[in-house]
């Protein structure tokens, strides 16, 4: 059997007469980085929340790496770093102070602290705004440090919640080898992103949610696969463009004879974002 290090059984949540998450189950295996991929307001934030003690579930059940997130609160807490949305950084203080202070709330010892600074630091290139106040940053900077915040403590789980928004380039390709580097010492790491391409990258498996229910789950080929790995693609007149899809390029060429000659049409591999559009939908 599997060794699940994050584990959701029928976890569903309730605001009122909205139903956020519908009877959610996922499991994540130990070691994986998995991709969380959904519309907005599909629930994925919901879901991260209950995932990471942030918010009961109405109904269900959460443990991190063995841990109930409701009766071992404190263990499953303390087995996870996250990185959210939006920075719950202390903007009047510097930038060393809130990565010890973040450290300290991990009960680090201060001698493990300035090594763990210095390395972390050093590959989010913060080292020459150590000294700087949080409010003076870009979002683009206090979102490396509250990268470095939630990494402090070398938790077995991480989660990150769109931790690439509003980066650079240069960024983002920091995060990047950042993420495979913790990845490679052992991190479990549960990533949603509204870059698909992010996760087709960087992902072993990838979950899809939409309305609150989980609607695919594999690796981007098993995805690729449930609609198609070869995609014929035709533009039309009006700009808009169709699509088919196909087991092999045999099958599409196939098709593309039966199309009228001055059809505007190409080949090509089907992508992680023709599944999503597939399955969520092409329209907002």
């Amino acid at each position: 059997m599997e060794e699940h290090i994050i584990s959701a059984e029928h976890l569903t949540k309730r605001y009122g007469d909205l139903l956020a998450v519908d009877d959610l189950s996922i499991g994540v295996r130990k070691g994986e980085i998995f991709g969380f991929l959904g519309p907005n307001g599909a629930g994925k934030t919901t879901t991260i929340r209950m995932l990471t003690t942030m918010t009961p579930p109405t109904s269900g059940t959460v443990s991190i790496a063995g841990h109930d997130s409701v009766r071992e609160y404190r263990e499953a807490r303390g087995s996870i770093g996250v990185i959210q949305q939006h920075n719950s950084l202390d903007k009047d203080i510097s930038v060393r102070e809130n990565i010890v202070h973040h450290a300290l709330m991990q009960n680090m010892k201060r001698s493990e602290i300035r090594k763990r600074v210095e390395e972390l630091c050093g590959a989010m290139g913060l080292e020459d705004r150590m000294d700087s106040l949080v409010e003076d940053l870009s979002g683009g900077w206090k979102k490396r440090v509250s990268i470095v915040c939630s990494m402090m403590h070398r938790p077995p789980v991480l989660f990150m919640d769109e931790p690439t928004t509003g980066l650079d380039t240069q960024s983002r390709n920091a995060l990047w080898a950042l993420i495979k580097k913790l990845n490679g010492e052992g991190a479990t790491i549960f990533l949603t992103t509204h870059y698909i391409s992010e996760a087709e990258a960087l992902c072993d498996r990838i979950g899809i949610i939409n309305k609150g229910r989980m609607i695919a789950l594999g690796t981007s080929d098993e995805l690729r696969g449930r609609i198609g790995v070869v995609t014929v693609e035709r533009q039309n007149a009006d700009g808009t463009t169709d699509n088919a899809y196909f087991g092999g390029r045999a099958e599409a060429k196939a098709h593309m004879q039966g199309l009228p000659e001055d059809a505007n049409v190409s080949i090509r591999r089907t992508s992680l974002e023709d599944v999503f559009l597939e399955l969520t939908g092409r329209k907002l």
